[in-house]
């Protein structure tokens, strides 16, 4: 397993929710990188082996609600692209549609 790929759609622009409206208004970020970031966040967010295969994690963040805390894991080369995507989903938690 190796990196994936960004679609396409992560450029896009949105609209971040209202602060009453995220899953954390203040966060205390840590960033983790790891050398096995897409098998770690593949087995983070419950993605089956075969999924994860096909298509597998670039990043991802694990959030811990109660302490505020957040931590965003990425492999030794990564973007702004995904280190912000997942700066997002410490805020709003599942955005994805």
């Amino acid at each position: 397993m190796g990196g994936g790929t960004i679609p396409a759609a992560e450029y896009e622009t949105f609209t971040p929710k209202s602060p009453e409206k995220r899953v954390i208004k203040e966060v205390t970020l840590r960033w983790e990188i790891r050398d096995d970031v897409a098998q770690y966040c593949a087995k983070s967010i419950g993605m089956g082996r075969e999924q994860a295969y096909i298509t597998p994690p670039v990043a991802c963040a694990v959030w811990h609600v109660a302490r505020k805390e957040c931590v965003i894991v990425t492999g030794s080369q990564t973007s702004h692209v995904a280190l912000g995507h997942e700066v997002r989903h410490c805020f709003e938690g599942h955005f994805h549609k």
